[in-house]
């Protein structure tokens, strides 16, 4: 009985991560060179972008909607924030700037049309986002003219090759954006009417609010999440990065081939999403032992009922 209680207490408390922690274990031993300085700093400078953007498809879903368009924005975003960072007639510092600014601007709106799109015509994000994913794309195409963009300027090249201590600060900054999608969730009330409209937005909606409004922001935030992400995109300069850092840089370590990995990625991801379920589940069951009973009226007071 006791072993089962921590057993729930580690679903509980720990969920995915726990998964990950044994999913590294795993792979240190099968490969020794996982385990390594070099291997890990680039495990965690391959999931930035995608922790970043994730942040912000987290207020998406919980909402009950879905962003299929995050890939072309951030395709969209960067070649904007490329454009602007190798203009020749602004400075280093400036360009830097209106870069950032550029590529979460774009972010901003593309993320405010999806929002508005689904809020105005009462549309599902599943196929305004979809049509917003052939936008981005075909836009990032035509103004880049399927071009490569480079050259950016060495100070900002460096950031996104610099460490503290051994850590990659573009890990430093997406651990930073989840600090503060955290804080947002959990301590404002910004982030409590997320919970509450993706639970109940009728009831929202009858207690004097407007869901419609933070639907709308929940959007705009996570195209602005995804315009921070082409930024640190173009700061390591890759043209793609994968989506499961972890998971892939271990199997490549093993020598497993391409259609290998994937049977193997889809096949942790569907173990993954079971152990949340228990997880879940184990959550629920502890609340409720952990409730206080509600004592009887007229049992041991001596009163008569």
């Amino acid at each position: 009985m006791r072993a089962k209680r921590i057993l729930y207490l580690l679903l509980r408390e720990a969920g995915i991560g726990l998964a990950l922690v044994l999913l590294a274990l795993v792979f240190a031993a099968a490969a020794p060179r996982f385990a390594s300085v070099a291997n890990i700093t680039n495990i965690l400078t391959q999931i930035s972008i995608n922790t970043v953007i994730a942040v912000g498809m987290t207020f998406v879903i919980l909402l009950g909607g879905i962003d299929l368009s995050v890939g072309s924005v951030l395709a969209l975003a960067t070649i904007v924030g490329g454009l602007v960072i190798t203009s020749e007639t602004l400075p280093p510092g400036v360009a830097i700037l209106l870069s950032v600014a550029g590529s979460t601007l774009v972010g901003c709106l593309c993320g405010l049309f999806n929002g508005v799109v689904c809020e105005r015509w009462k549309i599902h994000s599943f196929i305004v986002t979809l049509g917003m994913l052939n936008i981005a794309r075909g836009a990032a195409l035509q103004i880049s003219d399927s071009r490569t963009i480079f050259s950016f300027p060495d100070s900002f090249n460096e950031v996104g090759a610099a460490t503290i201590f051994g850590i990659p600060i573009i890990f430093l900054m997406a651990l930073g954006v989840v600090l503060a999608g955290r804080f947002i969730l959990n301590r404002t009330v910004f982030g409590r009417m997320i919970y509450a409209i993706g639970n109940n937005e009728e009831a929202v909606r009858l207690s004097g609010h407007a869901p419609s409004v933070y639907k709308v922001a929940a959007f705009t935030l996570c195209g602005g999440m995804v315009g921070l992400a082409a930024i640190m995109y173009m700061m390591r300069l890759k043209i793609a990065s994968p989506i499961l850092g972890v998971l892939r840089s271990g199997l490549v370590l093993r020598g497993m081939g391409d259609f290998a990995r994937q049977m193997v990625t889809g096949l942790i991801i569907v173990v993954a999403v079971i152990i949340d379920k228990y997880r879940a589940q184990a959550l629920m069951r502890s609340s409720f032992q952990l409730a206080p009973a509600r004592p009887r009226e007229g049992k041991g007071t001596g009163e008569s009922p």
